[in-house]
């Protein structure tokens, strides 16, 4: 039962129907509804095929829940990632299955453009905080300046671009809700980056 729930939640994370995961899965759709609701228990080749229709491997979907009320993500295993232009940005939040969450610390050097962003998915959030410097945050096409200790909200479902208009560093976090679109393609997470 426990199985049949966990990939129930990761096909409504991925905005699939029973359909549209039975086809990705190459499974019919009565099986797929019977391993949902624990009726029947799935063979090895049936799960690997609903993993692959879900875009995870077959160990994380039959692995075992950890108890997740409590996550840690040590700072010795945050991703730091060095982009062209000499601007750096960390992942700080722990990852979550199934939570669409990221909250990360970017650091630009001075006048340094870390470019446009495609638009989300209806119903992504960003929320900015500046630490340090000077943050031209453009949403759409409307620029917004953001100094030290500023912050801002915007609906993350139009393109918008970070820069740091300043002649020293500019530090500041991104706390992004992320929506998946609707697709019949399962998804696989990707790492934003701001």
């Amino acid at each position: 039962m426990a199985l049949g729930r966990r990939i129930q939640g990761l096909r409504h994370d991925r905005g699939l129907t029973l359909q549209q995961l039975a086809e990705a899965a190459d499974v019919s759709v009565g099986m797929l509804s019977s391993v949902e609701r624990g009726q029947k228990a799935p063979t090895i080749v049936v799960l690997a095929r609903i993993a692959d229709g879900l875009g995870v491997s077959l160990a994380d979907l039959v692995a075992e829940p950890e108890d997740t009320r409590i996550i840690v993500r040590r700072a010795a295993d945050q991703d730091s990632v060095d982009e062209p232009g000499g601007w750096r940005r960390t992942v700080l939040s722990p990852v979550v299955p199934g939570v669409n969450f990221e909250w990360i610390r970017t650091t630009l050097p001075p006048d340094c453009d870390a470019g446009r962003f495609p638009a989300y998915a209806p119903g992504s959030h960003e929320y900015v905080v500046v630490e340090s410097g000077t943050l031209r945050l453009t949403i759409a096409d409307t620029p917004v300046d953001l100094n030290e200790g500023d912050s801002a909200y915007f609906a993350a479902d139009v393109t918008h671009g970070y820069a740091n208009t300043g002649s020293g560093p500019c530090t500041y976090y991104v706390a992004a809700l992320i929506m998946r679109p609707r697709a019949a393609q399962p998804r696989t997470r990707v790492t934003q980056r701001h």
